[in-house]
């Protein structure tokens, strides 16, 4: 078994696809809005995390969305920080082909999403939901917005319209699911047509777990 590495600077990878995987992720995260990245390194496994959606004023209806990829490391690693999105994309877009370990970037910045993650444990299933809903409920709240939002608009109507469309729940999973957790799996491609998302619950979190990834969702405080 490989010792526990010390060196924070560096991340290695277990094969190409998995540094795809990664660069795909990163990708869709910025597309969708280009902020941080939490890279929680354990043993031979990294968590990355990203903020999809989440609050911009005090009283926001917009519920807290992450989405969270795992991969599989070649060496046992210790690391946990939180980068610019942009900075990773930097890295990953001067790999060479094959190149399998990932410099760290060393700057960190500071997100109040990063500092409240779900639990790793206590989660309870609460059924299933079929993908093609998922899809189906980001697409219409894209369309929505788009559509509420006039051309000059302000900060406070484009919150108030995005906080409306996604904080209202998807009718088809019994526990109360928002709908800007379908909008995260959808901008991430965590949905493939067709199958099935398993729902879980944790207190005020809800997580959508597909093959792709995880939806990780915490809804708005009620003042």
């Amino acid at each position: 078994m490989a010792s526990l590495s010390t060196n924070t600077s560096e991340l290695a990878f277990s094969d190409p696809q998995v540094v795809s995987d990664l660069r795909t992720f990163v990708g869709r995260a910025r597309a969708a809005e280009d902020g941080a990245v939490r890279l929680q390194a354990s043993s031979n496994v990294l968590a990355a995390y990203v903020c999809i959606l989440g609050p911009r004023i005090l009283g926001e209806a917009t519920p807290t969305v992450l989405g969270l990829r795992t991969m599989p490391l070649d060496a046992a690693s210790r690391l946990d920080t939180t980068v610019a999105l942009a900075s990773v994309a930097d890295r990953l877009a001067r790999m060479e082909e094959g190149d399998l370990v990932l410099s760290v970037p060393p700057t960190t910045v500071t997100e109040t999403w990063a500092g409240v993650l779900p639990p790793r444990s206590g989660w309870r299933p609460a059924g299933t939901v079929p993908t093609d809903v998922l899809l189906d409920h980001a697409r219409e709240g894209i369309r929505e917005i788009a559509q509420s939002v006039p051309s000059n608009h302000g900060a406070i109507i484009v919150n108030n319209a995005r906080g409306a469309v996604w904080g209202r729940n998807v009718a088809e999973v019994s526990t109360g699911l928002p709908a800007g957790a379908a909008f995260g799996a959808f901008a991430l491609g965590f949905c493939v047509p067709g199958a099935q998302a398993n729902v879980f619950t944790n207190g005020r979190w809800t997580r959508i777990s597909t093959p792709g990834g995880h939806i990780l969702v915490r809804r708005a405080a009620v003042l």
